[in-house]
């Protein structure tokens, strides 16, 4: 489902990644591990089209999606990926429910289909009782399961998330990764995981290793 070939990329005098070849079936759950400094999230970045490679090519869904142009990639990012990162980034002043909302209201969805299934959404991961909350009002593990539901809104083909229970503890930790391998067992979603998380990336399908910006088949 997602084929990344030949991935290079360099920050001013540092070469982050250094030709990079990865294949991500659907239905899979895929963690992506190493220390700090080893390309981990660059990569997700590129996968996820927020970074463009200097060399390599992205293949998803059959499409080769930095031929596209902004506009177009900005849609496909909106319809296809999911994003849930270490921060929840929910906007304050909306409510969960309405926080949930907003990539299916970018992207110019039905109102009334969309409040549906943001309810829903919210619903199937235990937060029926708080749709109406604001982040400020919300547990940390709260704030990221609304954002595993943003993530969810537009039933892309992706999730990736960037150390999604980097600031849990330990009970809403196991919660979150609870849930995501829920959502691929029972929905068959994609997900491709950073994480310095050694026990949950040992339950994943599959766990791409990165060491000084290569892959570490070791």
């Amino acid at each position: 489902m997602i084929k990344a070939t030949g991935i290079t990329k360099t920050f001013g005098l540092l070469q982050v990644l250094k030709g990079i070849d990865i294949e991500i079936p659907e239905g899979k759950l895929y963690s992506i591990v190493g220390p700090s400094g080893a390309g981990k999230t660059t990569l997700l970045h590129i996968l996820g089209t927020l970074s463009i490679p200097d060399s390599g090519e992205v293949i998803m869904k059959g499409e080769n999606i930095f031929f596209m142009k902004e506009k177009q990639l900005a849609a496909f990012r909106n319809r296809e990926i999911g994003f849930v990162f270490q921060f929840h980034y929910l906007l304050p002043e909306f409510t969960a429910l309405e926080n949930v909302c907003i990539p299916a209201f970018i992207a110019k969805k039905n109102k009334k289909d969309t409040i549906e299934r943001a309810e829903s959404l919210l619903k199937a991961i235990g937060l029926e009782d708080r749709m109406t909350h604001k982040p400020s009002e919300l547990s940390g593990g709260e704030r990221q399961r609304v954002a595993v539901a943003r993530a969810l809104i537009n039933r892309p083909s992706v999730i990736l998330a960037d150390e999604p229970s980097g600031n849990l503890d330990s009970k809403n930790k196991k919660e979150l990764h609870d849930l995501f391998f829920h959502l691929r067992d029972k929905f068959g979603q994609t997900l491709v995981i950073v994480t310095h998380d050694e026990d949950f990336a040992g339950q994943s399908d599959k766990i791409i290793r990165l060491k000084d910006g290569k892959i570490d088949n070791k």
